[in-house]
Protein backbone atom coordinates (compact mmCIF):
# COMPACT_ATOMS: atom_id res chain seq x y z
CA UNK A 1 0.00 0.00 0.00
CA UNK A 2 1.43 3.31 -1.01
CA UNK A 3 3.45 5.38 2.28
CA UNK A 4 2.52 8.94 0.47
CA UNK A 5 -1.41 9.35 1.44
CA UNK A 6 -2.36 13.07 2.48
CA UNK A 7 -4.87 14.60 3.98
CA UNK A 8 -7.00 17.96 4.12
CA UNK A 9 -6.81 17.98 7.60
CA UNK A 10 -10.39 18.36 8.63
CA UNK A 11 -10.52 15.26 10.56
CA UNK A 12 -7.07 14.14 11.38
CA UNK A 13 -6.28 17.20 13.22
CA UNK A 14 -4.10 18.25 10.65
CA UNK A 15 -2.12 15.34 10.43
CA UNK A 16 -1.45 13.28 7.24
CA UNK A 17 -3.42 10.01 6.84
CA UNK A 18 0.42 8.16 6.40
CA UNK A 19 1.17 9.34 10.15
CA UNK A 20 -2.25 8.48 11.39
CA UNK A 21 -2.19 5.18 10.17
CA UNK A 22 1.50 4.74 11.75
CA UNK A 23 0.00 6.35 15.48
CA UNK A 24 -2.38 3.92 15.35
CA UNK A 25 -0.14 1.10 14.69
CA UNK A 26 -1.63 -0.04 11.24
CA UNK A 27 0.76 -2.43 9.07
CA UNK A 28 1.73 -0.27 5.68
CA UNK A 29 0.93 -3.75 3.84
CA UNK A 30 -2.59 -4.21 5.14
CA UNK A 31 -5.39 -4.24 2.35
CA UNK A 32 -7.34 -0.88 2.44
CA UNK A 33 -10.21 -2.10 4.14
CA UNK A 34 -8.63 -3.45 7.27
CA UNK A 35 -6.40 -0.27 7.57
CA UNK A 36 -9.54 1.77 7.80
CA UNK A 37 -11.09 -0.54 10.03
CA UNK A 38 -7.59 -0.79 12.17
CA UNK A 39 -7.63 3.45 11.92
CA UNK A 40 -11.60 3.85 13.04
CA UNK A 41 -10.79 1.66 15.93
CA UNK A 42 -7.98 4.21 17.05
CA UNK A 43 -9.73 7.47 16.23
CA UNK A 44 -13.40 6.56 16.33
CA UNK A 45 -15.41 9.16 14.16
CA UNK A 46 -12.72 10.91 12.94
CA UNK A 47 -11.42 8.11 10.46
CA UNK A 48 -13.61 8.90 7.86
CA UNK A 49 -14.94 7.57 4.31
CA UNK A 50 -12.64 10.13 2.69
CA UNK A 51 -9.97 8.28 4.77
CA UNK A 52 -11.57 5.22 3.24
CA UNK A 53 -11.11 6.69 -0.60
CA UNK A 54 -7.40 7.78 -0.05
CA UNK A 55 -6.42 3.92 0.77
CA UNK A 56 -8.30 2.54 -1.99
CA UNK A 57 -6.98 5.61 -4.12
CA UNK A 58 -3.98 4.69 -3.14
CA UNK A 59 -3.20 0.85 -4.09
CA UNK A 60 -4.27 2.41 -7.48
CA UNK A 61 -2.01 5.00 -7.87
CA UNK A 62 -4.89 7.62 -7.78
CA UNK A 63 -6.14 10.66 -5.64
CA UNK A 64 -9.34 9.91 -3.66
CA UNK A 65 -11.58 11.78 -5.99
CA UNK A 66 -10.38 10.04 -8.82
CA UNK A 67 -11.76 7.23 -8.04
CA UNK A 68 -15.19 6.29 -10.16
CA UNK A 69 -17.72 7.72 -8.17
CA UNK A 70 -19.31 3.84 -8.53
CA UNK A 71 -16.81 2.57 -6.46
CA UNK A 72 -16.76 5.62 -4.19
CA UNK A 73 -20.68 5.23 -3.60
CA UNK A 74 -20.34 1.26 -2.91
CA UNK A 75 -17.28 1.72 -0.30
CA UNK A 76 -19.31 4.92 1.25
CA UNK A 77 -21.98 2.58 2.15
CA UNK A 78 -19.68 0.00 3.15
CA UNK A 79 -18.29 2.35 5.77
CA UNK A 80 -21.35 3.66 6.70
CA UNK A 81 -22.49 0.15 7.84
CA UNK A 82 -19.64 0.54 10.51
CA UNK A 83 -20.45 4.33 11.26
CA UNK A 84 -24.09 3.89 11.80
CA UNK A 85 -24.64 0.35 12.81
CA UNK A 86 -28.08 -0.28 11.45
CA UNK A 87 -28.57 2.82 9.01
CA UNK A 88 -30.14 2.58 5.70
CA UNK A 89 -31.78 4.35 3.04
CA UNK A 90 -35.23 3.92 2.23
CA UNK A 91 -35.73 2.24 -1.14
CA UNK A 92 -36.60 5.30 -3.77
CA UNK A 93 -35.55 8.03 -1.58
CA UNK A 94 -32.13 8.13 -3.04
CA UNK A 95 -31.97 11.29 -4.49
CA UNK A 96 -30.80 12.45 -8.13
CA UNK A 97 -27.04 13.02 -8.57
CA UNK A 98 -26.29 16.64 -9.62
CA UNK A 99 -23.60 19.04 -8.15
CA UNK A 100 -23.97 19.84 -4.96
CA UNK A 101 -24.15 23.76 -4.07
CA UNK A 102 -24.27 25.46 -1.12
CA UNK A 103 -26.25 28.44 -0.74
CA UNK A 104 -26.51 31.60 1.38
CA UNK A 105 -29.57 31.26 4.29
CA UNK A 106 -32.57 31.55 2.82
CA UNK A 107 -35.54 33.17 5.17
CA UNK A 108 -38.52 30.83 3.30
CA UNK A 109 -36.12 27.26 4.75
CA UNK A 110 -38.80 27.36 8.78
CA UNK A 111 -41.89 28.38 6.40
CA UNK A 112 -41.01 24.81 4.17
CA UNK A 113 -39.98 23.16 7.15
CA UNK A 114 -43.42 24.16 9.11
CA UNK A 115 -45.76 22.81 6.12
CA UNK A 116 -43.69 19.61 6.11
CA UNK A 117 -43.79 18.91 9.28
CA UNK A 118 -47.84 19.26 9.42
CA UNK A 119 -47.72 17.13 6.72
CA UNK A 120 -45.45 14.30 8.51
CA UNK A 121 -47.31 14.85 11.77
CA UNK A 122 -50.87 14.04 10.33
CA UNK A 123 -49.08 10.66 8.21
CA UNK A 124 -47.57 9.46 11.58
CA UNK A 125 -49.81 10.69 14.32
CA UNK A 126 -48.72 9.62 17.51
CA UNK A 127 -45.92 6.97 15.86
CA UNK A 128 -43.82 10.33 15.24
CA UNK A 129 -42.79 11.37 19.57
CA UNK A 130 -41.18 14.45 18.38
CA UNK A 131 -40.31 16.32 14.88
CA UNK A 132 -37.96 18.76 14.50
CA UNK A 133 -36.26 21.32 12.18
CA UNK A 134 -32.62 20.14 12.03
CA UNK A 135 -29.51 20.94 9.69
CA UNK A 136 -27.96 24.41 8.69
CA UNK A 137 -31.32 25.34 7.33
CA UNK A 138 -32.75 25.27 10.73
CA UNK A 139 -29.69 28.10 11.86
CA UNK A 140 -30.91 31.14 11.06
CA UNK A 141 -28.10 33.17 9.28
CA UNK A 142 -26.37 29.95 8.23
CA UNK A 143 -25.59 28.77 4.21
CA UNK A 144 -26.58 25.54 3.54
CA UNK A 145 -27.65 23.23 0.75
CA UNK A 146 -31.02 24.19 -0.05
CA UNK A 147 -32.88 20.93 1.47
CA UNK A 148 -34.57 21.05 4.86
CA UNK A 149 -34.17 18.58 7.26
CA UNK A 150 -36.58 17.41 9.62
CA UNK A 151 -36.00 14.68 11.97
CA UNK A 152 -38.37 12.44 13.47
CA UNK A 153 -38.37 10.96 16.55
CA UNK A 154 -39.54 7.00 17.02
CA UNK A 155 -39.97 4.48 19.77
CA UNK A 156 -39.09 1.87 17.82
CA UNK A 157 -36.43 2.49 14.61
CA UNK A 158 -36.99 -1.42 14.11
CA UNK A 159 -40.70 -0.77 13.70
CA UNK A 160 -40.73 0.43 9.48
CA UNK A 161 -43.77 -0.29 8.73
CA UNK A 162 -45.55 2.00 10.98
CA UNK A 163 -43.31 4.82 9.94
CA UNK A 164 -41.87 4.71 6.22
CA UNK A 165 -44.83 3.56 4.14
CA UNK A 166 -46.90 6.59 5.56
CA UNK A 167 -43.45 8.68 4.66
CA UNK A 168 -43.45 7.74 1.19
CA UNK A 169 -47.12 8.24 1.02
CA UNK A 170 -47.22 11.95 1.23
CA UNK A 171 -44.45 12.30 -1.60
CA UNK A 172 -42.02 13.96 -0.14
CA UNK A 173 -39.53 16.57 -2.74
CA UNK A 174 -36.13 16.52 -2.91
CA UNK A 175 -35.96 20.01 -0.91
CA UNK A 176 -36.89 17.74 2.15
CA UNK A 177 -34.87 14.86 3.44
CA UNK A 178 -36.63 13.30 6.42
CA UNK A 179 -34.36 11.81 9.18
CA UNK A 180 -36.26 8.87 11.46
CA UNK A 181 -34.32 8.06 14.51
CA UNK A 182 -34.59 6.63 17.97
CA UNK A 183 -36.09 8.89 20.90
CA UNK A 184 -33.78 9.61 23.61
CA UNK A 185 -30.80 8.26 21.85
CA UNK A 186 -27.44 9.61 20.63
CA UNK A 187 -28.69 10.84 16.71
CA UNK A 188 -31.64 12.46 18.52
CA UNK A 189 -29.11 14.27 21.02
CA UNK A 190 -26.09 15.77 18.69
CA UNK A 191 -28.75 17.36 15.83
CA UNK A 192 -30.23 19.03 18.64
CA UNK A 193 -27.65 19.96 20.40
CA UNK A 194 -25.52 20.84 17.32
CA UNK A 195 -28.55 22.60 15.81
CA UNK A 196 -28.61 24.88 19.13
CA UNK A 197 -25.23 25.73 19.98
CA UNK A 198 -24.83 27.29 16.25
CA UNK A 199 -27.73 29.51 17.23
CA UNK A 200 -26.30 30.81 20.17
CA UNK A 201 -22.93 30.77 18.64
CA UNK A 202 -22.08 32.95 15.61
CA UNK A 203 -18.13 32.07 15.60
CA UNK A 204 -18.80 28.41 15.56
CA UNK A 205 -21.78 28.95 13.02
CA UNK A 206 -18.98 31.06 10.92
CA UNK A 207 -16.67 28.23 11.04
CA UNK A 208 -18.99 25.60 10.25
CA UNK A 209 -20.08 27.49 7.05
CA UNK A 210 -16.64 27.55 6.03
CA UNK A 211 -16.01 23.99 6.64
CA UNK A 212 -19.07 23.52 4.41
CA UNK A 213 -18.18 25.70 1.19
CA UNK A 214 -14.63 24.07 1.27
CA UNK A 215 -16.45 20.76 1.26
CA UNK A 216 -18.79 21.40 -1.11
CA UNK A 217 -15.74 22.83 -3.24
CA UNK A 218 -14.04 19.81 -3.13
CA UNK A 219 -16.70 17.34 -3.32
CA UNK A 220 -19.42 18.38 -5.53
CA UNK A 221 -20.39 15.40 -6.83
CA UNK A 222 -20.13 13.07 -3.61
CA UNK A 223 -22.63 13.32 -0.87
CA UNK A 224 -21.14 10.93 1.37
CA UNK A 225 -17.48 12.97 1.08
CA UNK A 226 -19.00 16.35 1.37
CA UNK A 227 -20.84 15.15 4.55
CA UNK A 228 -17.15 13.64 5.92
CA UNK A 229 -15.23 16.18 5.26
CA UNK A 230 -17.43 18.50 7.62
CA UNK A 231 -16.54 15.93 10.46
CA UNK A 232 -13.15 17.24 12.20
CA UNK A 233 -15.32 20.72 12.82
CA UNK A 234 -18.45 19.08 13.27
CA UNK A 235 -16.91 17.08 16.36
CA UNK A 236 -14.93 20.21 17.84
CA UNK A 237 -18.29 22.40 17.97
CA UNK A 238 -20.12 19.27 18.95
CA UNK A 239 -17.30 19.28 22.19
CA UNK A 240 -17.65 22.39 22.74
CA UNK A 241 -21.42 22.18 23.00
CA UNK A 242 -21.55 19.68 25.27
CA UNK A 243 -19.35 21.50 27.92
CA UNK A 244 -21.93 24.28 26.83
CA UNK A 245 -24.75 22.31 27.77
CA UNK A 246 -23.71 21.44 31.32
CA UNK A 247 -22.60 24.92 31.62
CA UNK A 248 -25.84 26.63 30.38
CA UNK A 249 -28.25 23.06 31.96
CA UNK A 250 -29.57 22.57 28.03
CA UNK A 251 -31.77 19.79 27.43
CA UNK A 252 -33.49 18.30 24.51
CA UNK A 253 -36.59 21.18 23.90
Amino acid sequence: MAGDQHSDGAAGGGRTLADRLAAAGVSDRAEPWDAWLQLRAAEGNRATVIDLYELVAASQDLAAHELPAATRLSLARQAMAQTWPGFAVTEGSERPRVPLVVTGYDPAWPQTYERWRQRVAAALGRTAIRIEHVGSTSVPGLAAKPIVDIQVSVADLGGEPRYVPPLQAIGLPYEVHVHVCAAGGQWEHDHLLFRDYLRAHPAACLRYAEAKRAAARRWSDDGWAYTDAKTGVILDVLKQAEDWAVVTGWAPP
